[in-house]
């Protein structure tokens, strides 16, 4: 099924896998941010949804990488 959001400025002109990639890193960096600056505050909680998020980030860059092993 096809996404039928419109391309961001960051994925006009590249292809969807790319586009995904790029995606997953961002989680992969907010992620990092969000849990290193809840470490730095003491906040447990937040720190475990920050390590949820760049975990996420990681297995949908895991994704991009099987697809395009079997792309070919």
């Amino acid at each position: 099924m096809r996404d039928h959001r419109p391309l961001t400025k960051a994925t006009k002109g590249l292809s969807m896998s790319a586009g995904e990639k790029a995606k997953a890193k961002a989680e992969q960096v907010a992620g990092k941010v969000v849990k290193k600056g809840a470490h730095a505050l003491g906040d447990d909680k937040t720190a475990a949804k920050g390590a949820a998020l760049e975990t996420r980030g990681k297995a949908r860059e895991g994704k991009e990488k099987g697809k395009d092993t079997f792309k070919g």
